[in-house]
């Protein structure tokens, strides 16, 4: 069954700035009808949504219906009235055994908890809705830690960087929006991204001083990708690569997205030697009435949002995950290449956090 539903543009930048703030406040049930209406919107079935979001065809019908009686209205958080209902002694041990036993023994399609999917155990295993915070608390009196570390640039704080990062913002980003509207183009975000055979290690929550450990193959192989996400629709484009990163293959990976395309193409890439060597040079020269490059700061990963969809592909697909097979690996992780092909509202969402970096709004 389909429902035919169609909003005018100012009601879906609601829709997706309401989106980009359940996200931010980890409401799983706002973004989830939030999400419901989008798919919608897309022309996805009853039954698709139901199956992309993990929930029965009536609530998504029942999501839809609210929606057209009361707009918008109907998709505000409501915080539960009250002191929020306690799990007992004997649910607590039970949502231990589940958290030792991992996401995927709990019907996740993830290798590593976070507090959103412990989020949603607790609600559908037990039928009670915690905050985010509540959560991390009633872990933490459980047994249970999270720790997380990440590296940062030693090149993160020079002037000449926090220059550069300005006139981005203040100049670049602007003035490619400008054009955008002018040409009526795309922005494609380019990246490049390895998924290693030997896996991915995260932090999750376990026992303390139990930690995890993952069976690794040993094989130092990687699944390379290309990939563009752009910034008004949310396409995903993408392209795999066994051989190096370099010229020759990312023209190629360009060539192939102008054939899928017909509009003028804003290409966003940091300065990897492959995007800015003579030869790439020369191609964006020869294609000038097709191509326009902006190129990012050096050292400004976090003004590229397509990092944030490779990092959400590795912790679908490979964080915390053992591959006895080169086909192991590949085989989960184009599972999730496609699976975020086929959702630009999520990609959307991540443009959201890209706005919010620059202290903007989606346009």
């Amino acid at each position: 069954m389909r429902i035919r539903l169609s909003l005018g543009k100012d009601v879906l930048n609601a829709l997706f700035g309401r989106l980009h703030r359940a996200y931010a406040i980890g409401q799983l049930r706002l973004i989830k009808r939030i999400h419901a209406i989008l798919y919608i919107i897309e022309g996805k079935s009853v039954a698709e949504v139901a199956e992309i979001l993990s929930l029965s065809e009536q609530s998504v019908r029942n999501y839809v219906k609210a929606f057209i009686l009361k707009g918008l209205d109907s998709l505000v958080y409501k915080r539960p009235p009250g002191r929020p209902p306690k799990l007992t002694k004997t649910q607590r041990k039970e949502l231990a055994e589940w958290i030792d036993a991992g996401p995927e023994q709990a019907g996740y399609d993830s290798g590593c908890w976070d507090t959103s999917l412990i989020q949603d155990l607790i609600q559908h295993r037990f039928g009670v809705e915690y905050t985010p915070h509540y959560i991390a608390q009633l872990l933490s009196n459980i047994g249970f830690s999270y720790q997380r570390a990440c590296f940062v640039s030693g090149h993160i704080d020079d002037g000449e960087v926090l220059e550069a990062r300005q006139v981005w913002m203040e100049k670049t980003w602007p003035e490619l929006l400008r054009l955008a509207k002018e040409k009526e183009a795309m922005i494609l975000f380019g990246d490049e991204c390895s998924f290693a055979q030997w896996g991915s290690l995260s932090y999750t929550w376990a026992r303390k001083g139990q930690q995890p450990t993952v069976k690794t193959s040993g094989r130092r192989k990687a699944y390379k990708v290309f990939g563009f996400i752009d910034y008004f629709t949310g396409a995903f484009f993408y392209k795999s690569h066994t051989g190096r990163f370099n010229s020759a293959s990312y023209q190629a990976f360009l060539d192939e997205v102008m054939a899928k395309t017909k509009q003028h193409l804003i290409i966003i890439q940091d300065g990897a030697s492959y995007h800015t060597s003579k030869a790439l040079q020369r191609f964006f020269a020869q294609h000038a009435d097709r191509l326009t490059v902006g190129q990012l700061p050096k050292y400004s990963p976090m003004f590229n949002p397509i990092e944030y969809l490779w990092r959400n592909v590795k912790k679908k697909a490979t964080h915390l995950r053992y591959f006895p097979t080169f086909e192991d690996l590949t085989q989960k992780v184009n599972d999730k290449l496609r699976y975020f092909a086929q959702l630009p509202s999520a990609i959307l969402a991540l443009m959201g956090r890209y706005c919010r970096s620059l202290g903007s709004e989606a346009v």
